[in-house]
């Protein structure tokens, strides 16, 4: 697989892939950063699930591992998304690499709904509601703290030198 100079090398995020000429773009074009993606989403997925062994949740009890992971990954993309866009220009892979890739498998939406239905099924509301409330606050507002805290971070760097 050859990677394309960064000069070259765009993200589309609204191909289409029922028609043949943009699945073809897709394919020629977009081949590396399907496979940084790849393997990001391999290498977070993999550090998420060795937490959630480390760290099992009790029946009924509230999923500390993943709402954690969910916050700490909010948080880790706030901080990428202004590195990558206002602080330091970087090679149009690392955004899908540690953003959709690695950060994108180390968080788990999806197995925060699972654990929401599977808490309701085991008639656990009250942890089941405050588990969803609170992974939607408190990431919310790990992303917004994080880009905050990394553009005042910017900011004083550019200062003192």
């Amino acid at each position: 697989m050859r990677i394309e100079p960064p000069s070259t090398l765009s993200v589309e995020s609204d191909i289409e892939l029922r028609d043949i000429g943009q699945r073809r773009e897709a394919g020629e074009q977009h081949g590396a950063i399907l496979a940084v993606i790849a393997i990001g989403g391999a290498l977070g997925s993999s550090v998420r699930y060795g937490l959630t062994l480390a760290w099992p949740t009790p029946p009924g009890g509230f999923p500390w591992a993943v709402f954690t992971i969910n916050v700490v990954g909010s948080f880790l993309l706030g901080v990428l998304m202004v590195v990558v866009t206002e602080i330091r220009p970087a090679h149009p892979l690392v955004r899908p690499f540690l953003g959709v890739g690695v950060l994108g498998g180390f968080t788990t939406f999806s197995t925060y709904t699972n654990d929401i239905h599977g808490l309701l099924g085991l008639h656990a509301v009250i942890v089941a509601v405050a588990y969803l409330v609170a992974t939607l606050v408190v990431a919310l507002t790990a992303t917004a703290l994080a880009v905050t805290l990394t553009r005042v971070a910017a900011r004083f760097a550019r200062v003192s030198r």
